[in-house]
């Protein structure tokens, strides 16, 4: 019964009988119950009978409330759902309500409190059939196919989950707990439909089958990995500054190389790679911007040409950006709001013409709380953030990533291996450190 969760709406909420008669109430119904009834008496039985699938909002004077109903019928009765939302309420309501994904809310324990219109079309439900319904009561009912919340709430931290929904769409479901102290209060659910995502790249297999890919790289099982490579395709030729994150060893350097293969930049410039955590301070700066003659003792007699020089027209890639002396993050700003550099010793500034990739392993927003790194510098870089996960996370590569190099060394040395079931089980439950592969 939808009225035994009531409870746990986060705002005032009712259900009438079909003549309209208020049969259950949560508690902040009745803050605006005196309000609202002479509307409810008023307005519910002819809204039943009409079988509208949504009574027009009507503003409750005397509150900052509208008041909405929705039917739905319980065991052969018809009722009508209430609920009372705040005008600004309303106004993110409105803004959900037009996301083209999917968005839904639970609380704690798995009950759906919010939902938009977006789920229903992914999942051919309609959403009175998930509002004030646990996870498991929706598994039982065939709905779900299993709880996000529930591993949301387990695990501390969001978790994506896969099922199918109509015409035999792919529905990926990511869910976000929010917490109050060290609880997860409520969990926010996405919902986005990525069929014609799986299907490109299902076709793609198949074409790498066939042999008809000569580029030797090893490709990706897992979703998100998939997901990655379809957004490098996408961005390669917008000039906006990448952020590669991740841990060491994830690859972040063949991504920032792919940005650059898959560019038109390829064809005008150079992809520069530097290290800023390899090189001393004292010579970062002049490697970064290069120098004139006689800008300090050993200096070469006509100058030097620096890395963002070098770039012109291509990519530069600052790898562990956030081992950037603060000294030089104030010029590597100045590159980027201005598209200008000026060498050590120098007194004419330069324009370049280069895409900044960086990448970090640090948490750089923490960074910027402890005033470590630049707050301006960091939305500078982060305009195009791509988290790399480690492999540990990709369990659908592990398996195809080592068949993989099996066969591939197999073929080289003329061999036969094949991987016992112990050493399958180790490299399920091993902790992979990093570890891209392509």
């Amino acid at each position: 019964m939808l009225t035994k969760s009531l409870g746990h709406f986060p705002f005032p909420a009712a259900v009438t009988n079909e003549e309209g008669d208020i049969v259950e109430a949560n508690k902040a119904f009745y803050s605006v119950m005196d309000h609202a009834e002479t509307y409810i008496q008023r307005d519910m039985r002819r809204f039943l009978r009409s079988k509208q699938q949504e009574h027009s909002p009507v503003v409750i004077p005397g509150t900052s409330y509208r008041m909405i109903a929705r039917p739905y019928e319980d065991e052969q009765d018809m009722h009508a759902l209430i609920l009372f939302r705040d005008e600004q309420f309303h106004q993110i309501n409105q803004i959900i309500e037009h996301s083209y994904d999917g968005l839904s809310v639970t609380d704690a324990t798995g009950v759906t409190v919010m939902i938009n219109g977006a789920v229903e079309r992914y999942t051919g439900v309609p959403r009175e059939y998930f509002l004030g319904k646990s996870a498991e009561r929706l598994i039982t009912r065939g709905f779900l196919q299993e709880s996000v919340t529930a591993q949301v709430i387990k695990a501390r931290k969001p978790v994506t989950v896969f099922q199918g929904g109509t015409n035999d769409q792919q529905i990926m479901m990511t869910g976000t707990p929010i917490f109050s102290g060290d609880e997860v209060r409520q969990v926010v659910i996405n919902l986005r439909d990525i069929t014609e995502l799986v299907y490109q790249y299902q076709s793609y297999l198949r074409t790498k089958d066939t042999g008809d890919d000569s580029t030797g790289h090893v490709e990706h099982q897992d979703v998100e990995m998939v997901q990655i490579s379809s957004m490098v395709s996408r961005i390669a030729n917008v000039d906006a500054s990448v952020l590669l994150m991740g841990e060491t060893g994830v690859g972040k350097d063949v991504i920032a190389n792919q940005l650059y293969e898959k560019s038109d930049r390829k064809n005008h410039g150079e992809f520069i790679k530097v290290n800023c955590g390899a090189i001393p301070f004292d010579l970062l700066e002049s490697e970064l911007f290069g120098y004139e003659d006689g800008a300090f003792s050993g200096a070469k007699r006509h100058g030097k040409p620096g890395m963002f020089e070098l770039a012109d027209r291509g990519v530069i890639f600052l790898d562990e950006v956030g081992e950037l002396p603060s000294a030089l993050q104030v010029k590597l700003l100045r590159v980027l709001q201005d598209g200008e550099i000026r060498r050590i010793g120098g007194t004419v500034t330069k324009k370049v013409d280069v895409r900044i990739i960086s990448a970090t392993n640090q948490n750089l927003r923490q960074m910027v709380r402890e005033a470590k790194f630049r707050e301006d510098l960091y939305y500078r870089l982060n305009v195009l953030p791509i988290k790399i996960p480690p492999l540990r996370e990709r369990p659908n590569d592990i398996d195809y990533i080592a068949t993989h190099y099996l066969k591939q060394y197999g073929e080289k040395y003329r061999v036969q291996k094949k991987f016992s079931d112990e050493f399958v089980q180790w490299m399920h439950t091993h902790q992979w450190p990093g570890t891209f592969v392509s």
